[in-house]
């Protein structure tokens, strides 16, 4: 479901296009989601033209964990090339063996940070723990779109979101693109 298709009137569809957003993807939760959902790999460059569509693009973060075994730094050049900015961190390693690496906090405070300089925050996770950052966003009168995938999306946070817009094979690099948008590199537990 596009954007475009809830804008019944021309002047709402300027309204559109005056929107100023901002995007902020939650890569590792996003990348798990095609994977154990779809059996399959995002397309970044797909992702991000639907998200932006016809609106005023202000902002857009990849929020990544890196493990130190892993070079992704072609992963990270797509992304940039695509005109991701990267916020990156290391995965951390618990002292009994188990692994963390999230960026709920930084994600939570850069979309604050921006909230007076953009009309719609796009926020791309499944994750319930961003149900509090939703209602607060919109409480500052903030459109708050949350995007993910559905079989792997908190149903709270679904409500929450203004417009929650399931994503679907649609942002998946088909079958006959090669995998440069590859995010299999990616590896990290939250």
């Amino acid at each position: 479901m596009e954007i475009e298709h809830r804008i019944k009137s021309k002047s709402a569809k300027q309204l559109l296009t005056a929107q100023r957003i901002a995007i902020f993807v939650d890569v590792q939760n996003l990348f798990y989601s095609a994977k154990y959902q779809y059996h399959s790999k995002v397309d970044f460059s797909k992702l991000m033209k639907y998200c932006v569509q016809d609106r005023q693009l202000i902002r857009a973060i990849a929020y990544i964990v890196q493990s130190p075994d892993i070079d992704q730094s072609g992963f990270l050049n797509i992304l940039e090339n695509i005109g991701f900015e990267i916020k990156s961190k290391d995965l951390r390693l618990r002292p009994d063996g188990t692994a963390k690496g999230d960026w709920d906090m930084g994600i939570a405070i850069d979309s604050i940070a921006i909230a007076e300089r953009v009309d719609v925050i796009v926020l791309i996770s499944g994750d319930g723990d961003f149900v509090d950052l939703v209602n607060m966003l919109k409480s500052r009168g903030l459109v708050v779109e949350v995007m993910s995938f559905p079989n792997n999306t908190s149903e709270d946070l679904k409500r929450a979101a203004t417009y929650y817009m399931p994503l679907d094979r649609n942002v998946l690099i088909s079958s006959t693109r090669t995998a440069a948008t590859d995010t299999s590199r990616t590896n990290s537990t939250s």
